[in-house]
């Protein structure tokens, strides 16, 4: 049985949680915020409460280029593809080096839109590329435990995200089914008792957003250890 290390388990995981987050962010970003004329100041400030990001920006202007593009800024979509691309660089072997080339087109495509007079053009072709990451992940990793790890981070992240944004119950509902269903087969060992909790709040109405935030943040977190088994 090959071992996958502790280190590589959670790399795995974050470069499912950060792929995910900037394929979500991006679309929810591109449908809110695509002319700066439509960004109403307390919209922009209401995305950054919701998304737990400290709004040090001076303007709606300044919001829309720097949470995109700006490396300095932890926060910006660009940070968290770059953290992505990092991930997937130490990864090579067990993603593959044409999986990794997916994440490399991502981040070529936001250089191009960071200069862009049209920025969206090229936000969407950083969303086609990390679509096109998961397609040869799913086709080209032959290690299932390489594939589930880091589709359990792409879930947990996807969780989180809607639950920020206040989607559609049913939407988190579906997404908290396709967690069910890989949590389990990864090795990692986990919560059950917010496995179990997030499974009941979902179903609850109101919908408690806050508390699913908090229950799938804090999956591996509580009590655990990130230990993967031999597949």
């Amino acid at each position: 049985m090959a071992i996958l290390s502790v280190e590589h388990s959670d790399q795995l995981f974050w470069l499912g949680r950060y792929s995910e987050r900037v394929y979500t962010t991006i679309r929810g970003f591109a449908e809110r915020f695509d002319s700066v004329m439509d960004v109403k100041t307390e919209e922009y400030v209401e995305y950054c409460k919701r998304q737990e990001i400290p709004n040090i920006y001076t303007s709606k202007e300044d919001f829309v280029r720097r949470y995109c593009f700006d490396e300095s800024d932890p926060n910006s979509i660009y940070s968290n593809l770059m953290r992505a691309f990092d991930n997937a660089v130490v990864l090579r072997e067990e993603i593959g080096s044409e999986t990794l080339s997916y994440i490399q087109l991502a981040v070529y495509a936001m250089n191009k839109a960071k200069v862009s007079d049209a920025p969206l053009i090229h936000l969407q072709r950083v969303v086609d590329n990390i679509m096109a990451f998961w397609g040869m992940a799913d086709d080209d990793i032959d290690r299932d435990c390489v594939r589930r790890i880091l589709k359990l981070g792409k879930q947990v992240e996807r969780i989180d995200i809607y639950a920020r944004m206040k989607m559609a119950p049913k939407k988190i509902k579906k997404e908290v089914k396709r967690l069910n269903g890989q949590v389990g087969k990864t090795g990692l060992q986990y919560s059950m008792v917010r496995l179990a909790h997030l499974n009941y709040i979902v179903e609850v109405e109101p919908v408690d957003y806050d508390q699913i935030v908090e229950d799938v943040d804090q999956l591996f977190d509580e009590g655990t250890e990130k230990i993967v088994a031999g597949f």
